[in-house]
């Protein structure tokens, strides 16, 4: 079975992210997205509550598997026999973080990453945007999937 990890902090999940699931799905027999747990963090949402939205947003392609991580992606990766990670680049400074990232996880385990260039629709969006904007009352309704939306509403007090 071909597996491959799309990992990240998902908070919150946005169209951007399942963009770059979905085109996974499609090449990969199973999808492992692996939501990081950062102690060091405070997010909107919990790590249960973005691993409940990924798992709604993502059932329609029958292949993805939520679960959680924390310390190495290299450790998990070893730890699951999955031998490759699939990010998504937006601009060229992505590209400059994620080819360090890539070649420092290549030299610890032999773990391949591949990048999928992100749909231009999506190429400035990001969780922190989507956060700041919806924390001063800004739509973001069309920037995130619709149940993650209303939770985001909900957790905010906007109506």
């Amino acid at each position: 079975m071909r597996r491959v990890v799309c990992p990240g902090s998902f908070d919150p999940v946005t169209n951007g992210h399942l963009d770059v699931i979905g085109r996974a799905s499609t090449l990969y027999d199973q999808v492992v997205v692996a939501v990081l747990v950062n102690v060091n963090k405070t997010g909107l949402f919990t790590v249960e509550e973005r691993m409940e939205l990924l798992a709604d947003v993502t059932k329609v392609y029958g292949n993805i598997v939520v679960t959680s991580f924390h310390g190495l992606l290299v450790d998990f990766c070893r730890e699951h026999d999955i031998p490759a990670i699939i990010k998504g680049l937006r601009a060229v400074s992505d590209f400059d973080y994620e080819l360090q990232m890539a070649q420092m996880n290549h030299s610890l385990s032999g773990v391949e990453t591949l990048f999928v260039a992100t749909n231009p629709l999506y190429s400035f969006l990001s969780s922190s945007l989507v956060k700041e904007v919806a924390t001063y009352g800004g739509d973001v309704s069309g920037l995130v999937p619709e149940v993650v939306f209303d939770r985001i509403r909900d957790k905010l007090g906007h109506r």
